[in-house]
């Protein structure tokens, strides 16, 4: 039996470019763990929202390290309130150093059953994976990442309105390019995928083709 390739996918996008959908599909099809990176902003960002007072370092290095990936699918880290605060958190270079470690561990060391791994966040293809096998900037426009956005807050009952949403993703951008550590950008030898016009099967069919292209020649 021949052994399959190690493979590793980063990717990088804004907030709702449907990239997690696209990693979570790729993850799926080519067996790879998948890593939301911001999701673990948002984990601290609502442990700080419910403790309402400063982050103790100490506290979240212990919670990182036993961090279980389950816990990333909790639906309240999905809320307008927690983006944003995990976009301030990202900022924090302490937590960026214990938040980098933990993803740079996953990347490299998945489990044996994994064929690789599959990141998706801000700052993957030049800070978290850097010789990643295919690197991607996953976007949309605006008006459309927050009209997915808000259908997705509307069917989990969040009563937040479409303009609240608006401004919400307005925030982020300005806070995800323009923080002075790990900003979020496209590197040069990052694939640009845009899905404002593009299904969720055709956007993944488009990233098939090229990660095909390249494992099989």
């Amino acid at each position: 039996m021949v052994k399959k390739k190690f493979i590793k996918v980063a990717i990088d996008s804004p907030a709702a470019a449907g990239a997690g959908t696209l990693a979570k599909s790729i993850s799926k099809h080519y067996n790879l763990l998948y890593l939301d990176t911001g999701k673990i902003y948002r984990i601290i960002a609502l442990t700080k929202i419910k403790q309402k007072n400063k982050l103790d370092i100490s506290f979240l290095k212990k919670k990182i390290k036993n961090l279980n990936l389950k816990s990333l699918q909790n639906k309240e880290l999905l809320s307008d309130e927690v983006g944003t605060e995990a976009s301030l958190v990202a900022k924090n270079k302490n937590i960026r150093k214990l938040v980098h470690s933990f993803q740079i561990n996953c990347a490299y060391n998945p489990p044996k059953k994994f064929n690789g791994s599959c990141l998706d966040g801000r700052d993957i293809t030049y800070k978290i994976v850097p010789d990643a096998d295919f690197k991607f900037f996953v976007t949309a426009s605006l008006k459309v990442r927050a009209k997915r956005r808000f259908k997705e807050l509307k069917n989990l009952s969040n009563k937040s309105s479409y303009s609240k949403v608006l401004k919400s993703i307005k925030k982020r951008d300005k806070n995800d390019y323009n923080r002075r550590i790990s900003p979020l950008k496209k590197t040069k030898d990052s694939m640009l995928i845009n899905t404002s016009n593009l299904s969720k099967r055709a956007c993944f069919l488009k990233i098939k083709k090229i990660i095909d292209k390249k494992i099989n020649s």
